[in-house]
């Protein structure tokens, strides 16, 4: 935790998986150490998380790595790290389904409602009873933004996923007649910090301003209620979501990667 602290808003996906008690049946937590105090860390589960590595460290960790291919569905985090990274596996892993270099990483640190932004009334923390209205939106989400369905057959673990996330108050959404028309999560939590994923607009209500508004609403709500910082990143093409989250007070602090495997 000391060493995700070094920087907070980069590592706030390791440290809220270790706060929450992650290092189980399948995961592993690799770490280098120097003078006896730990200088990098490398998460491994479905998603491998570089934290604090510089050449040495990669190399170590590629080298554990690199037989490990079946069991990792991604790489994700500081660019410099992951793209360092995967230079070092991608002659034992192959081709990737997709490789993500440039992705923004943002933050907000004053309140939206100061600056006198725009925030949707409408965005309200999601209900339990309101699972099977969340789930095929996050389903969608899902789907658009990594390029295949998040469960095949039977949904009862993606389900129960979507689930913890509104149990633990999560998940923000705006529904109106009975669907949802936006919603996003709060995915990792540590440290002060709050990172957004799953935002997602209804297909038929894009291009409508909704977007903006909305996680201006999120972001405030948060702010308030959960963490001083927000933070999401966001894939550098992406020129719509990019407008949306500067108009809700975004501003870049970093720049993330991601390997989808």
């Amino acid at each position: 935790m000391q060493l995700c602290a070094d920087d907070p808003m980069t590592n706030v996906f390791v440290a809220a998986r270790v706060q929450e008690g992650g290092l189980g049946f399948g995961t592993t937590l690799l770490g280098v150490e120097e003078a006896h105090r730990l200088k990098s860390m490398c998460w491994v589960s479905a998603n491998v998380v570089p934290v604090a590595c510089d050449d040495d460290a990669l190399d170590l960790f590629a080298a554990r790595l690199k037989r490990q291919r079946r069991r990792v569905s991604s790489v994700f985090g500081d660019a410099e790290q992951v793209l360092g990274l995967w230079d070092r596996l991608q002659r034992h892993w192959g081709e990737p389904r997709s490789l993500r270099p440039d992705q923004p990483m943002m933050a907000v640190r004053t309140s939206p409602a100061a600056d006198g932004l725009a925030l949707d009334p409408r965005v309200r923390r999601a209900r339990l009873d309101e699972v099977d209205l969340v789930l095929p939106a996050s389903a969608a989400m899902f789907t658009e933004e990594i390029g295949y369905p998040p469960y095949v057959g039977s949904d009862r673990d993606y389900r129960g996923l979507v689930g913890s996330l509104i149990r633990a108050g999560h998940t923000f959404v705006i529904v109106e007649d009975g669907r949802v028309l936006f919603k996003a999560d709060i995915g990792s939590l540590a440290g002060g910090v709050a990172q957004i994923q799953g935002v997602w607009v209804a297909p038929d209500a894009r291009g409508q301003g909704i977007a903006a508004p909305a996680m201006g609403a999120v972001v405030q709500q948060v702010m308030d209620q959960v963490a001083p910082v927000v933070t999401l990143y966001v894939n550098g093409y992406n020129e719509p979501a990019l407008r949306a989250y500067r108009r809700a007070g975004f501003v870049q602090v970093g720049r993330f990667a991601t390997v989808i495997l």
